[in-house]
């Protein structure tokens, strides 16, 4: 039987050295350059060595070779994720990810290269950035870096690797994938955090000088690659109405908050908004920053309806005083929000908005005249109702002139405590088994960088509910959470806002305009529950004990109030002697770990203007704790393999049980 067998066994080992020459060819291990070229190799040696077994083995190299095949690409090769990255919809983007890797496919209307970079900033300078085509019928993909000085460079350590790639006359398509962190001090870490991608492309291919300039043809979009949250998955005809704001004129000023009464859609019996989506006016993308919208009092008068005018004006109609509930939150960049499928936003009911009021704040820094604004929210809404009355609960620091920064500051961070004396009176009433968080909005202005939400029980530290090391103020949206998570009776939050005060020269106060500063965290919860804001905010007197001042003037009769000693902040307010005081980076990081440790006014408001018996108290912030991260991803050794390194395994394997069957 052996020597039957013999001329089969040289036919094998012949095969080895044609498939080790095509596996050479198609370097797997370091750029998987086609699938067509790898599909052919496993074929070549699949159908050469299932023909040369006895019935009885072939059966076993199929299982392996399955197996094999199976573990290495079972991740599909469907793409789960996509986006448009430019205004004329010519470069397109789709992706999908596991655990360790993320693979992007980019279709572009070009013949020449495409580029896609990770930037830390959305700008060129220190990006990670690859960069392909294809020439002669054949893909490239080259990783690069940009230095300080935005001078492109190839990366040493090409960690960037080519799927596949095609072109006909008008478009480029590319497939490459990459390890999420690379131990590469030239790539930027992939993580659950914000990603400001930046992209381009050219004409012509590149060349032995490298990239040609692209010129126009680029642009940034920032995103959650791993945290891309949900899609408009509602039925085609859901029913819909529109808050919109018409012909609005925007003032010559930086900032202006523009409010106006709207009645909601009229139903006959409860329904459930199911999701609500930004209209904003063509061209204004970058005008209007954010939109909330309150519940007002239910017995307004229906002439209110007309009521337009700025908000937090002295000449603003009173009734807009009676809009204190948070019913929903927008903010620039976010694409619209999709409720999960057993939670909806109650209308129809008797306790239920049956007025609304719009805030839209238009952010005008380049002082734009003659701009007329008709910007708005798109709510769908079914009488098919859900399990759950979604509610919001507003946390974080209490928007106040007494949340201060200091001048050029590298980091300073701001904490804002819905304190659990607050939760465990307000949930101990309404929901003694808890409500559940499923979504999370964290928002900051321009010093923002990064934003957590902290979640604290029984004075241990949870996972955090939400956190963005990479905050962009240009994109901030409800985020889903993988998990819901349970508030109960007693926890407490802490929303912790990192800013860079670096370049400025006075003090950044908390206010309304983005130049000024907030720190909040907007929740989604269910079932929902008479409580509207859970938030702080350091007591004033030892802010002010830190710049030396003495007594202030009584009785207060003007805001801010006004400094009485010492003499040199005599007479001037208390914002004034703040700017005033000699800042430094030491003077500012003392301050900073003063005002975290002080005393802290607790604010715990119900719907409208009622509030909890705790709200105003003064009460100790809890101890600090060494706060738990989220978990952390391990960068991939080099040495490690890859799933073609895998695969190429597994073939061997089989060859060799093959050998072994053949030896028989």
């Amino acid at each position: 039987m052996r020597e039957a067998l013999l001329p089969r066994r040289l036919s094998v080992l012949g095969r080895r050295a044609q498939l080790a020459n095509l596996y050479r060819n198609v370097n797997l291990s370091k750029q998987r350059h086609s699938m067509r070229h790898f599909s052919l190799f496993v074929g070549v040696f699949f159908t050469s060595t299932f023909t040369m077994l006895p019935a009885k083995y072939r059966s076993v190299l199929v299982f392996f070779t399955t197996f094999g095949f199976y573990a290495s690409f079972s991740h599909g090769s469907g793409f789960r994720h996509s986006t448009i990255l430019d205004p004329h919809g010519k470069y397109h983007l789709k992706w999908r990810f596991d655990r360790r890797t993320i693979t992007f496919e980019i279709e572009v209307e070009t013949t020449g290269y495409v580029g896609f970079g990770l930037s830390p900033n959305g700008a060129m300078a220190l990006s990670d950035i690859v960069i392909g085509g294809v020439t002669d019928g054949r893909p490239y993909l080259q990783d690069y870096f940009a230095d300080a000085k935005r001078k492109v460079q190839r990366d040493v350590q090409q960690n960037y690797r080519l799927e596949y790639g095609r072109e006909n006359n008008t478009h480029t398509v590319l497939a490459f994938s990459r390890d999420l962190l690379t131990c590469d001090t030239n790539d930027k870490d992939i993580t659950e955090s914000t990603v400001r991608v930046i992209w381009a492309y050219h004409s012509e291919d590149v060349g032995p000088s490298g990239p040609m300039y692209h010129g126009v043809n680029r642009g940034r979009k920032s995103m959650r690659l791993l945290d891309p949250g949900s899609k408009a998955n509602i039925t085609s005809g859901t029913d819909f109405f529109n808050l919109q704001n018409i012909n609005v004129p925007v003032p010559y000023k930086d900032t202006t908050y523009w409010c106006q009464i709207f009645k909601i859609q009229e139903v006959q019996q409860k329904h459930h908004i199911i999701r609500i989506e930004p209209l904003i006016q063509r061209g204004h993308e970058n005008l209007v920053h954010h939109i909330l919208l309150y519940q007002c009092d239910s017995n307004l008068n229906e002439s209110e309806l007309d009521a337009s005018h700025e908000c937090y004006h002295p000449n603003m109609p009173d009734s807009f005083l009676t809009c204190e509930t948070i019913v929903f939150a927008w903010a620039i960049g976010g694409e619209g929000f999709t409720y999960p499928p057993h939670v909806g936003l109650s209308i129809g009911t008797a306790i239920d908005p049956v007025y609304v009021l719009m805030e839209v704040h238009y952010d005008n820094p380049a002082l734009q005249q003659g701009v007329v604004d008709s910007s708005g929210l798109r709510l769908f809404y079914t009488p098919e109702l859900r399990q759950y009355d979604a509610g919001v609960i507003e946390t974080g620091v209490w928007v106040s002139l007494y949340h201060m920064l200091p001048p050029g500051m590298q980091e300073y961070v701001s904490e804002g405590h819905c304190t659990r004396e607050c939760l465990q009176e307000s949930l101990g009433q309404e929901m003694p088994s808890g409500v559940s968080v499923f979504a999370v909005l964290m928002h900051a202005h321009l010093a923002g960088r990064a934003i957590r939400t902290r979640h604290f029980r029984e004075q241990e530290e949870l996972q955090p509910l939400s956190h963005d090391e990479e905050f962009d103020f240009n994109f901030q949206e409800f985020q889903l959470l993988k998990e819901e998570r349970l508030l109960l009776p007693g926890d407490n939050l802490i929303t912790e806002c990192k800013y860079t005060t670096k370049g400025r020269q006075n003090m950044t106060w908390g206010g309304l305009t983005t130049r000024d500063e907030m720190c909040l965290s907007y929740l989604l919860y269910y079932p929902r529950v008479n409580l509207a804001r859970c938030e702080s905010l350091p007591e004033i007197t030892g802010q002010l004990k830190f710049i030396g001042v003495k007594e202030i003037q009584v009785p207060v009769t003007t805001w801010p109030f006004m400094i009485k000693s010492p003499k040199k902040y005599s007479n001037l307010s208390f914002t004034e002697a703040m700017d005033k005081y000699r800042w430094s980076k030491k003077r500012g990081k003392s301050f900073n770990e003063m005002v975290l440790q002080l005393p802290i006014n607790v604010r715990c408001s119900k719907w409208g203007q009622d509030e909890w018996s705790i709200q105003g108290t003064l009460v100790s912030p809890p101890e600090a704790k060494p706060e738990v991260k989220p978990p952390s991803m391990v960068c991939r050794s080099a040495s490690e393999p890859h799933s073609g390194v895998v695969l190429l395994f597994t073939l061997c394997l089989t060859y060799s049980i093959v050998q072994a069957c053949l030896s028989l």
